[in-house]
């Protein structure tokens, strides 16, 4: 089973909370602050497609973390780590289309329970775990014959 350093899963997961958090300062000079949900759903949707090894904020943490360190810390199945970001993907291309048809509270809204699932995955809870457990244990029940 392929696994993922959860230094890697933290870094992601803290960047994320760092755009959707910047897209919510009112920022003037002429700059739109829902560009960094864009961003944030960019980089998730094109580690989606592509893998972890493109992931920016996984980038630039490897630059940081060296490879002795990667390899001795703990694991995440990369499995769960792609049923996470398929979540946060939705949720941010949600988040996006509203943004682009200027509904920006619901905008707001998507991209804010990306953020808040991501920081409190970081701080140890991780939601999308619950509901890939959940998912699991009710498809297996599903598949049992009566």
């Amino acid at each position: 089973m392929k696994e993922i350093p959860m230094p890697l899963i933290k870094a992601n997961q803290l960047g994320m909370v760092m755009l959707v958090v910047l897209s919510y300062l009112p920022l003037d000079y002429g700059f739109r602050s829902h560009l960094f949900v864009y961003a944030a759903f960019l980089i998730q949707l094109i580690a989606w497609f592509a893998g972890p090894r493109w992931n920016l904020f996984m980038g630039i943490a490897r630059l940081f973390l060296g490879r002795g360190r990667l390899e001795r810390s703990e694991k995440q199945a990369a499995e769960l780590a792609r049923f996470n970001q398929t979540i946060a993907v939705s949720l941010l291309g949600l988040a996006s289309v509203f943004h682009a048809f200027g509904l920006t509270v619901a905008g707001h809204v998507f991209a804010g329970m990306v953020a808040l699932a991501a920081f409190v995955a970081v701080l140890g809870y991780c939601v999308g775990c619950t509901i890939y457990y959940q998912y699991r244990k009710w498809k297996r029940l599903r598949a049992r014959p009566s």
